[in-house]
């Protein structure tokens, strides 16, 4: 049940609903609780919170006991990336793998089955897949985690993986926007530049977000890149030409736009968290991750009491801030609806058709029925 603290006001709501934190344990302290009590939407879960599907499933329940619309994140890509799996490996192949099959049945299949585990652990929202074009074989960030170096290759098995995973009720999170496939510099350590031009931007990077953005991708992750021919002052998390000027206005994208993680050294050794998080907002991101370094109340409250300072001083206006965490709220609705009729389908399917209805002694209608496709097991 959704237990919001009357005393919090609007904006200190809103400024809470765009995080999605992480936390230590696997259980959830006290202080998150708290937080989500608050107004927190959204919760980041990491390798360190998981034991297993068991445990998992009783730590969302936890968070949902005091907020049953809040959105619970994983970074769970399969392959070399895995939350699930971390102690011992993915089950699951990689994009590369998946790639180089090139078989798109086979790359929905595969995200609606990892959808469906993470699902019935009540994970909803999975940062993934990842749409770079693997363009620059020396790349220390992407490689394995790119289905290839091919972007209409690249383009039609994103489309098929946020499908799959949506199809499960998961929320896809397409990244890492505009294209993190070309870069020499790994972003967790420093700022990557990538010199080239808009007609190269548009023929390789920007080819699978379109695919993702008409595949109905409900959120996208913004890079922490700096890309000069698009703005040349600004990486694209922090960037109004691209979040707002590219994603929405140019590409036509309406959903939840997610940075990547504001810690990385990207943003936190040239901007610091603080005003990293404030540009991200006012240039058009609508939910802030961290907390893959930073995984304290202490980290929760430094963003939420910048935020709020900024919309106070008039660094941020007060709608952006409300119109990104409606986004974020919007999303969670999406979320409990799509799970719902996931669960509905699979009843129908363990169940088997509907007998065929005797139309020989009364005039019942007879309108066409077909059971939903079974689960990829």
């Amino acid at each position: 049940m959704t237990t919001l603290t009357p005393t919090t006001d609007t904006v200190t709501r809103d400024a809470l609903a765009v995080l999605q934190p992480g936390f230590t344990g696997t259980t959830a302290p006290d202080w998150l609780l708290r937080r989500v009590g608050e107004g927190l939407s959204s919760v980041g879960l990491f390798g360190r919170n998981i034991e297993s599907p068991e445990q998992l499933a009783a730590l969302t329940a936890q968070l949902r006991a005091e907020r049953d619309d809040v959105l619970v994140a994983i970074d769970e890509e399969g392959g070399d990336v895995t939350r699930l799996e971390v102690r011992h490996g993915s089950s699951f192949p990689g994009n590369l793998a998946l790639g180089s099959v090139d078989d798109v049945a086979l790359t929905r299949a595969v995200a609606q089955e990892l959808g469906r585990r993470l699902a019935d652990c009540g994970v909803n929202l999975n940062w993934a897949p990842s749409a770079d074009v693997n363009s620059n074989p020396g790349n220390p960030v992407i490689g394995v985690r790119s289905f290839g170096a091919d972007p209409q290759l690249v383009a039609r098995h994103t489309a098929a993986y946020v499908e799959g995973l949506q199809a499960a009720g998961v929320a896809a999170c397409t990244k890492h926007f505009p294209g993190h496939g070309d870069t020499a510099v790994d972003s967790h350590h420093a700022l990557p530049r990538i010199d080239v031009d808009l007609e190269t931007l548009h023929a390789r990077e920007l080819v699978p977000f379109r695919a993702a953005i008409a595949a109905g991708s409900k959120s996208v992750m913004s890079a922490h890149i700096l890309l000069p021919a698009l703005d040349p002052h600004r990486p694209a998390t922090l960037s109004p030409q691209i979040l707002t000027g590219l994603l929405r206005e140019e590409l036509g994208y309406d959903g939840l736009i997610v940075t990547d993680a504001v810690e990385m050294q990207a943003i936190a050794s040239t901007y610091g968290i603080e005003r990293g998080s404030v540009l991200a907002i006012a240039a058009g991101a609508d939910a802030l991750c961290v907390g893959g370094g930073l995984d304290d109340d202490s980290t929760v409250l430094r963003l939420r009491d910048a935020l709020v300072a900024a919309v106070r001083a008039g660094e941020l206006p007060e709608e952006r801030l409300a119109d990104a965490a409606a986004r974020v709220r919007a999303l969670a609705s999406w979320t409990q609806r799509a799970r719902g009729l996931y669960r509905s389908r699979a009843r129908q399917c363990r169940r088997g058709p509907r007998p065929a209805p005797d139309t020989s002694r009364a005039s019942v209608p007879t309108s066409a029925w077909s059971p939903p496709a079974a689960r990829s097991r």
